[in-house]
């Protein structure tokens, strides 16, 4: 049972029905972890397969612990990976959070003859292994920040 104010943005579409099934999951998970007290959780976005957690950044570490127990338990409740970000960030914190473990060696603009701008990440050779395939990291970058990423691995770069 949402209150008048929750339930309007139910309807306008600013929170949505995975915002509220994941709220509750965190919620039931409250009292096995207490540091999800104070969670403030902005937003839950699904991209391919992927549940992607938006959080304040003080509160990503709180996710986190448990030794990955919290994020593996909101994993099997929803059916899907999860991926936890940060809310607010500038575009390189973002981008860090969302290729890590992988190193970003640089990140430029590239403008386009149409006017648009796309945003090439390169990537270290030695992250050639990342936890989501890249092009659900494209797309959620898109959905998340509207970012159109090329992602590339650095070329014998020294």
């Amino acid at each position: 049972m949402l209150c008048p104010s929750c339930e309007a943005k139910v309807k306008s579409g600013e929170v949505t029905d995975l915002d509220i099934k994941v709220a509750n999951i965190l919620l039931n998970l409250e009292p096995k972890y207490p540091a999800l007290e104070d969670l403030y959780f902005h937003k839950a976005v699904e991209v391919d397969d992927i549940i992607v957690l938006l959080v304040n950044p003080q509160d990503v570490s709180k996710l986190l612990g448990y030794g990955g127990k919290i994020i593996r338990a909101v994993g099997e409740e929803l059916g899907k990976k999860v991926r936890v970000l940060a809310h607010g960030v500038d575009e390189r914190t973002f981008l860090e959070d969302l290729f890590a473990p992988a190193t970003i060696v640089a990140i430029n603009k590239i403008w386009l003859p149409d006017g648009t701008t796309e945003t090439r990440v390169i990537l270290s050779n030695k992250s050639r292994k990342l936890p989501l395939n890249i092009e659900s990291l494209k797309k959620i970058a898109k959905e998340i920040r509207g970012l159109s990423l090329r992602v590339e691995f650095e070329s014998g770069r020294r």
